[in-house]
């Protein structure tokens, strides 16, 4: 054997043995990739969901989950070569509350090591705009608020119309688009909000068919699906929503079975749980919802009992559930299984409230006392969504009426 066969059979068992070990066979070690980093650091004033970020423009990463402040060793999923050039950005803002998130020291090149040092913080925006049902006029009064002294503000167009006997009303949490419940047609009225002026349009094919009676409207927390009681047939229908429109659309197997006379529906801020207070059986239905279609499924052990003539409303943590007993002026709480959003009875419950005919509780105080809509009545009504970049009014009261007095007879002359 000459010299150069030599060096040749010596290179061969080289990466034999080198390669041997790799799983794959052959050449594994002299083809090994370089090493590659990370982008890292803070999330910081989170307090929505929804969050996603991106790099160069592309998000690699999962959605950063509600409230998750921390550090976190890589932000976007990437897994960057040294002398990389890197661009982090806010691809999706959080809401439910709507949310500014943004980002420091999100530029640089990778310079082999992990970059740690990115800061992600979040401001809740405030309140800019008001939208009230009224019943009697069946319209929509919409305002801009005064971010300064909180005066209102009557927007131009406004009141915008709406269907027949409109009863409660909420907005989607990104801000784009508003729901009503037209109690007298049968239907949901929807509307894309100007981002700017607050202006209504109605959204094409608008209204959309419910159940008879529909009651109460709500949203989920992604934006996704809005959900409808529909009082006279005793269920709720499900719809998903168009992201660029705001038309809806029946979500297969809608609609879905509840108890006597459901009232209200609220979904957990996660969005893995929806609750409907059923007003005539005085229990609450609950479900876990699919993720993908938006249908519902009833919890093990739904109907949950409550008090007599049941709302109800969850709260932002989403551990606990809150039903205002109308007829027996109590509230009853319940702690939510994360699990299975089965309700389990606090200790105590239900607590003493003022009555009679309590119909409905709020966990925040955006409107100090009870707003009045002065048009051809004077109604009522109550804010029913979370704080954000819009506030919906609903829930207007009948106005009371004096009972008339007797006209005196004229003596006669």
């Amino acid at each position: 054997m000459n010299k150069a066969q030599g060096l040749l059979a010596a290179l061969l068992a080289v990466l034999t043995l080198t390669g041997s070990g790799c799983g794959g066979g052959g050449y594994g070690a002299l083809l090994s990739p370089p090493p590659s980093y990370t982008l890292g650091g803070t999330v910081s004033g989170l307090a929505g969901s929804g969050l996603v970020l991106q790099n160069n423009g592309v998000a690699n990463g999962s959605t950063i989950g509600r409230a998750a402040n921390g550090t976190y060793p890589n932000l976007t999923g990437d897994s960057l070569a040294n002398g990389t050039a890197y661009n982090v950005t806010v691809k999706t803002q959080p809401t439910n509350p709507s949310q500014t998130c943004v980002v420091t020291n999100g530029m640089g090149t990778i310079g082999s090591a992990n970059i740690t040092n990115i800061a992600v913080t979040c401001t809740t925006n405030a309140d800019r705009f008001v939208y009230v049902a009224n019943g009697g006029s069946n319209n929509i009064s919409a305002y801009a608020i005064n971010a300064a002294g909180g005066a209102l503000t009557a927007i131009s167009g406004s009141p915008f119309p709406a269907g027949n006997v409109p009863y409660s009303m909420t907005v989607d949490p990104s801000g784009k688009f508003a729901y009503v419940a037209n109690q007298g047609n049968g239907n949901v009225s929807a509307f894309a909000i100007d981002g700017t002026i607050g202006a209504l349009t109605t959204v094409s094919g608008s209204p959309f068919a419910t159940g008879p009676v529909p009651f109460y409207v709500a949203v989920d927390p992604s934006s996704k699906f809005v959900y409808v009681t529909n009082s006279n047939s005793g269920n709720v229908s499900a719809y998903t929503i168009n992201p660029s429109s705001g038309a809806l659309t029946a979500v297969s197997g809608s609609p879905f079975a509840a108890g006597n006379a459901p009232y209200s529906v609220s979904v957990d801020p996660t969005g893995k749980f929806v609750y409907v207070a059923n007003g005539g059986s005085n229990d609450v239905s609950a479900y876990t919802v699919n993720a993908s279609s938006g249908a519902l499924t009833a919890v093990n052990g739904s109907p949950f009992p409550a008090g007599s003539a049941p709302w109800s409303l969850t709260d932002p943590s989403g551990k606990f559930a809150y039903m205002a007993n109308a007829s027996s002026s109590n509230i009853s709480v319940y702690a939510i299984d994360a699990s299975s959003g089965a309700l389990t009875a606090v200790s105590g419950s239900p607590f003493a409230a003022g009555g009679p005919h309590t119909p409905s509780l709020s966990y925040t105080a955006t409107c100090k006392g009870p707003l009045r809509s002065r048009t051809a009545d004077t109604r009522y009504v109550n804010q029913v969504s979370e704080p954000g970049s819009v506030i919906a009014l609903s829930e207007w009261q009948p106005p009371r009426t004096r009972p008339s007095r007797p006209r005196r007879k004229k003596s006669p002359s």
